[in-house]
């Protein structure tokens, strides 16, 4: 049997824990791409992997290279190279330094691998995507980024801490742009299928929501040197086992919209069905008139940000 090769472009901490990720599950074989100032830095990070295969009973065959030509034919491509956020700055800081390193991956990649699906990491995430989406030419199935599983796993973990649960127990609801501009839907949001706003009261809820929209920021400004790799590298692991198992999986996803939400020509955060094809369909779901006004307002954000990109 042919085994899934999954192509990760950026060999920092978010490339590497997804490689970890992925490798001890088995889901497909893996390349580690990376261009580093000096040394073989990929090579050495892919045996370090590849070392652990023993210790936890994976025969997952991993390679690093400083080159794509051990891309061709890959399934999918991950992309997490960037420059990654720093105390102070905005994921909106960094696109116009981003958005050049994500036209040049996504061009080798894509001249390599023509039938691949395509899975951004790097931010700012919604222009990113669409950048990928325009630079590739592929159908909007095939090209989505990673922001709502992470985010969602954010107001998860928070709302179990407020209510000494299990995580398991709780699922989260997300929408919109990856950032401050994300909506977090507590009435979408369930404890054992509960929804929150029926156990929690608003102030608390509006505290769990704020900490979910500056999450990322949080742990930029603890960290002082970086920022998250250890959910954001689970959160893509994830996505990944659901398009290469085609488990037909409902997950968010910055997805390409044509006519969705009353949306066209932007990359957004929505509930998707992943499966073996990429993105099997956007679902729809019912918003509230606050909900929309959130919504809007974090489209208007995007647009902003999609202004300044190299097309």
């Amino acid at each position: 049997m042919t085994r899934n090769k999954i192509s990760i472009i950026g060999a920092g901490h978010v490339g590497t824990t997804t490689a970890a990720w992925l490798a001890e599950r088995e889901v497909g074989d893996i390349v580690l791409v990376d261009i580093p100032a000096t040394g073989d830095m990929p090579k050495g990070k892919a045996l370090d992997l590849t070392e652990a295969g023993p210790i936890w009973g994976y025969d997952t065959q991993i390679t690093g290279t400083t080159n794509y030509e051990a891309t061709a034919k890959s399934d999918i491509v991950i992309v997490t190279a960037g420059m990654p956020r720093k105390p102070g700055m905005s994921r909106e800081d960094l696109v116009g330094t981003n958005a050049r390193i994500v036209q040049s991956v996504v061009e080798q990649v894509v001249s390599r691998s023509p039938d691949t699906i395509l899975l951004l990491v790097t931010n700012p995430l919604d222009s990113m995507v669409y950048l990928a989406k325009k630079v590739s030419g592929f159908p909007r199935e095939r090209v989505l980024g990673q922001a709502g599983v992470l985010d969602s796993a954010r107001m998860r973990a928070f709302i179990a801490m407020e209510m000494n649960v299990s995580v398991e127990s709780v699922w989260a609801f997300v929408m919109g742009g990856h950032g401050d501009e994300m909506v977090p839907i507590p009435r979408y949001s369930t404890v054992g299928g509960i929804p929150i706003t029926d156990l929690l009261p608003a102030d608390r809820i509006e505290a769990i929501v704020q900490r979910t929209r500056g999450g990322g920021g949080e742990i930029v400004q603890l960290l002082k040197t970086g920022s998250a790799y250890y959910a954001p590298g689970a959160a893509v692991g994830k996505m990944v086992e659901a398009i290469l198992k085609d488990k037909h999986m409902v997950l968010p996803a910055s997805a390409y919209l044509e006519g969705e939400y009353g949306l066209n020509d932007i990359c957004f955060g929505v509930p998707v069905v992943l499966g073996r094809r990429g993105i099997e369909r956007i679902l729809e779901i019912s918003l509230t008139r606050e909900e929309k006004e959130e919504l809007q307002r974090s489209v208007e954000l995007i647009r902003k940000t999609m202004s300044m990109l190299p097309l």
